[in-house]
């Protein structure tokens, strides 16, 4: 696609761009409210020789990212360019003062926007800092917290402060009172001043709000995971459920810079499947037998575009003692959600089965007995053709479609891991005959 194809193809809604020139070196990051109207406004006449033309020149390539508002895409510009490091972001020089965001170092830190000047003598080590300036000694803060920034939009970043808030209950007042005031019932803060949340507690919520600022947003799922399986395995499920709409929250907030593909896959396979919503977790099912013995499945588990390792599960055969892939992948999907349901575990947002008509049908008819109710489809490898539960005709999918490319890219996942637990059965059988 060319560079005017692609910039006609941009959303007209917020998000975040990155300017790439001919090595696909990321030379630019910016955001926008409309992304289109935004990056159609270089291609515009300048004076010659400006900051613009040379950048414009550079420009062989644009990939965006779509955020739900302007707030949003600040974030996660402000940690593309601290990753990507563009030439053409410059540092701001001038002697303004620019919005910083400061995570007080106190037992119940504090977390708000301050405005600090440039310029200062002693040389900062906190997270996120430019090197030039040191808040604390426009502070006057003895022992220094953690600041992140410059921002340029003070109300930008408050406003994504709020959003982060929501996600995260952290405290803003100053200092500590000894009553609960209104956020506590806004749901904003867990009210550490009357004690309604421990240090330690507390402690993890800012690590949440440091790896939001910092975009490390692996580590951040990594963390929320790891809670939402602990809470589910004491049998906490409102605590779980909480997790778990922190993570959907997370994923709305910020994609990270090496989803954006991934994002734009799962939004494609929304739109051509009419799903109700974007597919963050995929689990895709298959089967492998050599005439029906040792018969195997698997099931794989991707997030994001991404396989979430941790989260894949394998089946060993034990109500099948035929050659029938309807009853198998029947058997292993009733196991995998009987096991969900029964547990009040997190289910997923799509279920992919390799096969056809008949590997699909059977599926269906688990989850219809289990009165559960995931959009569910099929992959089958001749024609790449998805079918859909009651609808006779499949969907084709262009072989260039990213949404394609994300359901081959799992169904292969989930097609190696199943013969791979297979090899590993027939070994372990041979082995067995062996010895005896």
């Amino acid at each position: 696609m060319d560079l005017k194809s692609q910039i006609a193809a941009l959303p007209t809604t917020s998000g975040v761009y990155l300017m790439k020139s001919r090595e696909g070196q990321v030379v630019y990051v910016g955001k926008a409210v409309c992304l289109r109207k935004r990056v159609q406004s270089y291609f515009r006449k300048f004076k010659i020789f400006s900051k613009t033309d040379l950048l414009v020149a550079e420009i062989a390539g644009i990939d965006h990212l779509d955020t739900a508002s302007e707030a949003e895409a600040l974030i996660l510009e402000a940690s593309l360019i601290k990753q990507y490091h563009p030439k053409y972001n410059i540092e701001l020089r001038d002697d303004k003062s620019y919005p910083y965001i400061e995570i007080t170092n106190e037992k119940f830190p504090k977390v708000s926007v301050v405005r600090l000047a440039k310029g200062s003598r002693r040389q900062p080590h906190q997270a996120g800092l430019s090197r030039d300036s040191d808040p604390r000694q426009k502070r006057g803060v003895g022992t220094p917290g953690k600041y992140f920034g410059p921002y340029v939009n003070a109300a930008l970043i408050r406003e994504a402060l709020i959003i982060i808030r929501k996600i995260f209950h952290f405290r803003t007042c100053h200092p500590l009172p000894k009553k609960v005031c209104l956020d506590f019932h806004m749901g904003l803060c867990d009210a550490p001043c009357e004690k309604k949340i421990d240090e330690k507690e507390y402690a993890k919520i800012i690590r949440h709000v440091v790896l939001i600022l910092e975009g490390k947003k692996d580590e951040l799922y990594q963390n929320l995971r790891e809670d939402m399986e602990m809470f589910s395995k004491e049998k906490q499920f409102e605590e779980a459920a909480k997790v778990r709409e922190q993570i959907r929250a997370i994923g709305a907030l910020y994609s990270g810079t090496k989803d954006i593909n991934c994002f734009k896959e799962a939004e494609q396979l929304q739109r051509a499947l009419d799903l109700p919503k974007r597919p963050e977790r995929i689990e895709a099912f298959d089967i492998s037998n050599i005439m029906g013995q040792q018969a195997a499945g698997s099931m794989v588990s991707f997030l994001s575009g991404r396989p979430d390792k941790h989260h894949y599960r394998r089946f060993r055969i034990r109500d099948v003692h035929h050659i029938d892939d309807f009853q198998m992948i029947a058997e292993i999907v009733r196991r995998r959600y009987t096991r969900l349901k029964n547990d009040r575990l997190v289910f997923p947002d799509l279920i992919l089965i390799d096969g056809g008509k008949g590997q699909l049908s059977a599926a269906t008819g688990e989850l219809r007995k289990l009165d559960i109710r995931i959009p569910i489809i099929s992959l089958a490898k001749r024609a790449e053709e998805i079918f859909l539960p009651n609808k006779r005709q499949a969907v084709i999918l262009p072989q260039d479609s990213l949404g394609l490319k994300l359901l081959e890219r799992i169904r292969d996942e989930a097609h190696r891991f199943a013969i791979a637990y297979h090899r590993h059965l027939r070994g372990k059988n041979a082995f067995t005959k062996k010895a005896s």
